[in-house]
């Protein structure tokens, strides 16, 4: 029987590396994240894994290794999407005094502690901008090098089904004696035979009227309120368009001048395009191209889900505010589920290599609250 999957975590967020790798067949046994109420979340939509809040500067490894099965009966996964803010275009002159910056060397104690035959890492493309010199991406890679074939690179979250034009850093490592592990082809765009995903195919289907009675049959489909101003210049934006759209009267203070700066605030969202990346504050319609198409508000959070492939049983812990940056923060899930696919089939190849697998469908996770599964209750 083809050898069981198992993913340890860190910097789980509300769950989103965990929703898509248990969707391509690896069960989730433990997640830990500093967010209280993302942790909640984790914990609402994956009731059998062992999720903790904690900082992971004060994680002992033993808490991780006591609750995974045995080196010798389960393939470990170790997932470790550290926090991406320090490395975010805008703050690059600050990341070497952000100590969150060096928190992807915490994960050394326990790729060390774990031996996981498989790692995978996603973070923005400035981690490695950061790191050209001796940052702290250099020295994990360095060392998990020792261990692993390690494989990265920056990828487009589009290319692979998310309807956003998110890139994204990715670093996957195997200890099989395989060779070097490329990363998974991308499954739509120019190079394929599907189109890219777009805001109609994630949110068209949802009620547009989020005070109507059908919003109320899907969770989190709640949006922020506007300010009167806020709602005049919504209603003088164009699909797609943004404040370059709006009589000089509605000019924010600081652009009274001109129309410099980022024009991506106060933007509405195009149905037929991906949408940009969604960002902690991804329900604020004056932080971003966070409008929704034709109607006069902000996206909702359960929109937002969508955009970030979220299915809509997945439900989310605290207010609308926190629930954005939950949202905001995690790996999208149909990414996850990509990588967990191209994981899965490495383990396969391993097990070919050794004969030791056999051409089983890999167990079924039961980790997480599967809609078949509820469904079936």
């Amino acid at each position: 029987m083809r050898r069981e999957v198992v993913l340890a975590d860190f910097f789980s967020g509300c769950g989103g590396t965990a929703w898509g790798f248990a969707s391509a067949g690896v069960r989730p046994v433990f997640a830990t994240d500093w967010d209280d109420e993302a942790v909640q979340t984790l914990k609402l939509n994956f009731p059998t894994v062992d999720a903790v809040q904690r900082d992971i500067r004060e994680l002992g490894t033993d808490e991780v290794v006591s609750v995974l099965p045995p080196a010798d009966e389960a393939i470990r996964l170790l997932a470790g999407c550290a926090p991406c803010q320090p490395f975010a275009g805008h703050r690059n002159a600050a990341t070497q005094e952000d100590e969150r910056s060096e928190l992807v060397l915490e994960l050394l104690r326990f790729v060390e502690a774990l031996r996981p035959q498989l790692v995978f890492v996603e973070n923005v493309p400035g981690m490695r901008r950061a790191s050209k010199s001796r940052g702290p991406l250099t020295e994990f890679v360095e060392e998990l090098k020792k261990t692993h074939h390690v494989t990265l690179d920056t990828i487009s979250c589009a290319d692979y089904g998310v309807p956003q034009t998110r890139r994204r850093l990715v670093l996957i490592a195997s200890s099989f004696d395989l060779g070097e592990i490329e990363l998974p082809k991308p499954t739509h765009g120019p190079t394929t035979d599907q189109p890219h995903k777009t805001v109609r195919d994630a949110i068209y289907s949802l009620p547009h009227d989020v005070e109507g009675p059908d919003a109320a049959k899907f969770s989190s489909h709640v949006a922020m309120r506007l300010s009167l101003l806020n709602r005049q210049r919504i209603e003088a934006t164009s699909e797609g368009g943004d404040r370059r759209d709006w009589p000089k009267q509605l000019w924010p203070a600081c652009h009274s001048g001109d129309f410099g700066g980022h024009t991506d605030v106060y933007g509405r969202l195009s149905w037929d395009k991906p949408a940009p990346t969604l960002t902690t504050k991804c329900v604020s319609y004056s932080n971003g191209r966070f409008g929704h198409p034709t109607e006069h508000r902000a996206i909702s959070a359960r929109e937002a889900a969508r955009l970030q492939t979220f299915p809509d049983d997945f439900e989310f812990a605290g207010g609308l505010t926190s629930q954005a940056r939950q949202i905001g923060n995690a790996v999208p899930v149909v990414l996850a589920q990509r990588f967990g696919e191209h994981f899965v089939k490495h383990v396969s190849a391993a097990d070919r290599a050794s004969n030791v697998g056999s051409s089983d469908p890999p167990p079924t996770s039961d980790g997480h609250r599967a809609s078949a599964a509820r469904k079936a209750a």
